[in-house]
């Protein structure tokens, strides 16, 4: 029996929020600065400014923050002190607020003095989120002040700014936390500041608490003074000069466990006191990642201290404030009984992630969002790198090619974008934090550390880090420091030189046609005699469109062939080439590795040549060019440049692999199709793709043990093949699977279950009544966020008493990933739209999640027609979103598939049976 249990509508009807808006005033041209006093009634003034982005006239240099945050009435009262720099005349500060109250604003000298005596007019502009202050007397070019303003406001309900956390207890009481998420526009909900990254300042921030809490902030405390009404007020140290996205603190009641790293940095990992068990792997991970880092940069951690923080409630995966890191749970805590070598591995990715982020971001930021990418995509890039030298039991490499994979999935659909991007909006700024930034922006500094070698690269970005340090940059910016030829030693000793300018030049203009222009590139190979011909287009999984745009990428191809060990290599700049070969080669594999970030179709006999050399010898290619051609095959088919069939005998080698990366790339491709036709109740092909998947690979199913035994790879491949045997029906797995969550139950759930098969296991026992319930009860009592994950995806839904707002994107599309979910699932984002942008914000992750989970399920016209008709509706925030059209190529992608491979599917599933 089936269970959609999908009490998510009463989550969101319960939720009842009520949006607010109010009209902006409307703004003008700055007036001209006058000596003279106009009369300080608001009413005889205009907002000075008419933009999104801040005037330049005036920059901060400090800011000092106070803070009382009161977690019983749940809001905050707070005043900052702001240096300023004053570049020319003008009468106005103009910076950003957002949902705060400013009850006093004031100017003061350098020496502290007020400039008027008068009350201070502040003027709001909530549509750009900005405040302007009058001062009656001019600001006077190259002259110092301070802005003195008072303010309060609630803590948040969401996942930004200045917001409140909740845990429950092991006894059952509610305990209440305050914390802080600002990247990428939300510093403003929390304080006035100048809320963009190249306003870099210097923090002073102290904070008043009850004795009973613990404050954090970027910096260590350097006193505690107690106050007459017993209260505690923690000033902490003044921060280096950072951006005011990175600028964090929080209220709390956690315990922690710290180590010192070798040169002396203090790490410490905070958790909810009952789970402060599950941090000590984090910590170890942390101090191993940092001490890396500091040695492949070459610059020490600037920061006395480095904090990570699990907070109950968080949006994304984890966020990098300097020095004071703050973590979904599932993203820090790691619990060896419940957690499975993924779990393991996810947890030390993250961690390598936002430590690598204290360098590329907040060492040296991005000048504007529009560059998030140098962010990151390093960020996603060094942690392939540092987790490969830390852990290299870990396998990272084997998750690499999954990186660029999603890339091209994105990137392969018109509605992609160039990894740098016009973003004004906050919205706009929001949906920059996307697979392009991320993925592509690392697959593409993976090409080009191989196409610069590995020491060229490690030197150009220590350079880029060192001559940026404290400041912000632009891609050209990073060009230039790649393509600075100096030995280490030069560097070292302060030299700057460009030996090659012909190479200075050729690498920005190679990199600017991967950073600058949308997609990406496919590279057609045909032999003609001992050459092959080289031809360069854009890769599109969906139709083309009427008016194409002319693409030309500068591509550090690679290849081998069957003649040589050695890896050949060409820079392909003109949308034809060449490449001479040799007569005698029987095969050729093109993009070796897949270094480099483009697909590869072979013309003629190709295909053919590699399908027989995998049958023969498939161990004569890598694991990764024999992954790398499952993908690209498979990529064709749905462009309608190779047929299924083709591709399908293409991973007729499987069974012969012992590699759990091709094997698992061919599984995916063949579990996607079931997981299709079963959504669209096509009985019979259904039926035959799953004899034809369990008959095919029921030797590497029954080869699997229901336990954590091997290496992470094994466990990998036996979590992800068990659970598709299970789903296929496969009987042998049902029973073991049964038997498995019987004896867990019959024990109270003191059974250890494998980690690696716990979801599998939970996901048979959920189809009964009396498991479902029973799953249910223990969700509650959990206090292992990676355990109540599992819990959850089998559930598919879970009543909204005890579920987590953060969690509730995730369960959305759970659901709708189910064959008999996914048309509740998009009723229910119809229905409760408004509920869920003021809960996630629009252009979240969690609002493109729920967009593109929900409506990627869909493969009919019908279906694509609601969707718009959907997006229609609400014109004025869809328009807003580049995922809306995302979501409408992924279902014509979809309808296409079927247009182009489902009779192919069927004739050679038939043939197969046969």
């Amino acid at each position: 029996m089936f269970w959609v249990r999908f009490l998510v509508l009463a989550l969101l009807s319960q939720a009842g929020v009520t949006q607010t808006s109010s009209n902006p005033i409307h703004a003008s041209a700055p007036p001209n600065p006058t000596e003279e006093q106009p009369p300080l009634n608001t009413g005889s003034l205009s907002f000075p400014w008419s933009h999104l982005r801040l005037p330049e006239n005036i920059v901060p240099l400090h800011y000092h923050l106070l803070l009382h945050p009161n977690l019983t009435i749940l809001s905050y009262i707070g005043t900052v002190r702001i240096e300023l720099q004053v570049q020319n005349n003008t009468n106005w500060v103009v910076l950003h607020s957002k949902g705060l109250r400013i009850t006093t604003a004031t100017v003061l000298d350098q020496n502290l003095a007020h400039l008027s005596d008068q009350v201070l007019p502040v003027l709001h502009n909530p549509t750009h989120e900005q405040v302007a202050i009058f001062s009656p007397r001019v600001l006077t070019g190259g002259q110092k002040y301070f802005l003195l303003l008072e303010f309060g406001a609630e803590l948040g309900e969401g996942f930004y700014g200045f917001y409140r956390s909740t845990y429950r207890t092991s006894t059952g009481e509610t305990r209440t936390l305050a914390s802080t998420h600002f990247e990428p526009t939300s510093a403003r909900m929390a304080f006035p500041c100048f809320d963009e990254p190249s306003f870099k300042a210097n923090y002073s921030i102290s904070i008043r608490r009850s004795p009973a809490h613990t404050a954090l902030s970027n910096m260590p405390v350097e006193q505690t003074v107690v106050l007459d009404d017993g209260l505690m007020e923690d000033h902490f140290a003044v921060s280096v000069r950072m951006s005011s996205y990175l600028v964090a603190f929080i209220v709390c009641d956690f315990r922690s466990v710290s180590a010192t790293t070798a040169s002396g940095v203090k790490v410490s990992v905070y958790a909810a006191p009952e789970k402060w068990e599950q941090t000590h792997y984090a910590l170890k991970a942390a101090v191993k990642l940092l001490e890396f880092y500091e040695k492949y940069f070459n610059i020490s951690y600037p920061l006395p201290k480095q904090d990570l923080v699990a907070i109950p409630d968080f949006q994304s995966g984890a966020m990098e404030n300097w020095g004071l890191i703050t973590f979904r749970e599932t993203s820090l805590l790691y619990d060896p009984t419940t957690s499975s070598a993924s779990d393991r591995l996810w947890v030390t990715k993250v961690i390598a992630h936002e430590l690598a982020h204290q360098w590329f971001g907040n060492l040296v930021t991005m000048k504007w969002w529009n560059d998030i990418w140098l962010n990151e995509g390093f960020a996603t890039y060094m942690e392939y790198i540092s987790v490969d030298t830390t852990y290299p039991k870990l396998r990272v490499e084997d998750y690499l090619l999954d990186t660029c994979f999603v890339a091209i999935g994105r990137d392969s659909l018109n509605s992609s974008r160039p990894i740098s991007s016009v973003a004004e909006s906050p919205t706009q700024i929001k949906e920059m934090f996307d697979t392009v930034s991320y993925n592509k922006g690392a697959c593409v500094l993976h090409m080009l550390r191989h196409y610069l070698t590995d020491q060229v690269f490690q030197i150009g970005i220590m350079r880029y880090l060192r001559r940026y340090s404290y400041s912000n940059a632009r891609n050209q910016d990073l060009w230039d420091s790649l393509a600075n030829t100096c030995s280490e030693e030069e560097f070292t000793s302060g030299g700057h030189c460009y030996s090659n300018s012909q190479s200075h030049l050729d690498l920005t203009t190679m990199m600017n046609t991967w950073t600058l222009q949308t997609g990406v590139p496919l590279v057609t190979v045909a032999r003609q005699g001992s050459r092959l011909v080289l031809k360069q287009e854009r890769f599109l999984r969906t139709t083309h469109p009427s008016d194409p745009a002319w693409y030309l990428w500068h591509i550090p191809l690679t290849y081998r062939t069957d003649t040589s060990t050695s890896i050949h290599r060409h820079l392909m700049t003109t949308l034809t080439d060449s490449v001479e070969v040799g007569e005698e080669v029987g095969w050729v594999k093109v993009n070796v590795d897949m270094a480099g970030y483009y697909l590869v179709h072979y013309d003629g006999p190709g295909w053919d040549d590699l399908i027989q050399l995998l049958k023969d010898n498939h161990t004569a290619l890598s694991f990764m060019d024999r992954t790398h051609l499952i993908h690209n095959a498979f990529q064709l088919t749905t462009a309608g440049r190779l047929s299924l069939d083709k591709a399908l005998d293409l991973i007729g080698y499987l069974r012969s692999e012992s590699h759990t990366v091709p094997l698992l790339q061919g599984l995916a491709y063949l579990e996607a199709f079931y997981r299709m036709v079963e959504r669209m109740d096509i009985p019979d092909l259904t039926q035959n793709l799953s004899t034809y998947i369990l008959w095919y690979f029921r030797g590497v199913i029954d080869r699997q043990t229901w336990s954590d035994k091997g290496s992470v790879s094994e466990r990998r491949l036996r979590s992800e093949l068990l659970s598709l045997a299970c789903h296929l029906g496969d009987l042998p797995c049902l029973e073991q699977a049964q038997r498995s969550f019987t004896h867990w139950l019959d024990s109270n759930s003191t059974l250890s279950l494998p980690a690696d098969v716990t979801e599998t296991v939970y996901s048979v026992g959920a189809q009964e009544d009396s498991g479902w319930a029973s799953l249910l009860h223990i969700y509650t009592l959990s206090l292992s966020e990676t355990h109540k994950h599992k819990i959850l995806s089998a559930l598919s839904s879970i009543l909204y008493t005890v579920i987590r707002t953060q969690d509730l994107d995730s369960l959305i599309v759970m659901v709708a990933r189910n064959p008999k979910g996914h048309h509740l699932a998009w009723s229910c984002v119809q229905k409760y739209w408004s509920t869920l942008v003021d809960k996630f914000q629009l252009g979240s992750f969690s609002i493109r999640n729920i967009i593109i989970g929900t409506t990627g399920q869909f493969f009919s016209t019908e279906e694509l027609t609601e969707v718009r008709v959907f997006f229609e509706s609400i014109h004025e925030q869809a328009s807003q979103l580049r995922v809306t059209q995302v979501a409408m190529d992924n279902i014509q992608k979809n309808i296409l598939w079927l247009q182009r491979n489902l009779g192919t599917l069927r004739s050679w599933l038939d043939q197969q049976i046969d």
